[in-house]
C-alpha cells in the first residue's frame, strides 16, 4: 500500500542488527577491561620495590583480589601491571583500602556460598 515503508522498515531493520553488533563488541570489551584475564589468576604479586605481597586469587568487577597470608587485599586494576612472572602493584598501597575492598569480597563470597 505504501512503498516507502517497506525500504523505511528495511533500513530501520539494518540499523538494529548493527545496534546489537556493536553494542556486543563494546559489552565483551568493558568484559575484558572489568574482568582482567584468567592469565593474572594464580600469580604471585609484588610492590615497586620488589617485596611478595601475595597471591591473586579473583576478580571482583575492577578489582583484582589478592590473598596475602590470612587477609584478603583488594586493588583496582588500573594500579596492576602483568610482569612476565609477577604481577607488579604500581605506585603506594593504601593497605587499609585494600584490606577493605579484600574483605568486602571475602564477605561476599561466603554469603554466595551458603
Amino acid at each position: 500500500m505504501f512503498p516507502f515503508l517497506s525500504s523505511f522498515n528495511h533500513q530501520i531493520t539494518r540499523l538494529n542488527i548493527l545496534g546489537l553488533i556493536f553494542n556486543r563488541n563494546s559489552s565483551e570489551n568493558d568484559q575484558e577491561k572489568t574482568a582482567g584475564s584468567d592469565e593474572l589468576l594464580c600469580r604471585f604479586v609484588v610492590d615497586g620495590s620488589g617485596n611478595n605481597i601475595g597471591e591473586t586469587i579473583a576478580f571482583d568487577k575492577d578489582i583484582v583480589i589478592i590473598k596475602a597470608g590470612a587477609r584478603f587485599l583488594g586493588v583496582p586494576l588500573k594500579h596492576i601491571e602483568d610482569q612476565e612472572t609477577t604481577i607488579l602493584v604500581k605506585g603506594l598501597i593504601d593497605y587499609q583500602k585494600a584490606y577493605e575492598l579484600g574483605e568486602k569480597w571475602r564477605s561476599a563470597a561466603l554469603e554466595k556460598n551458603d
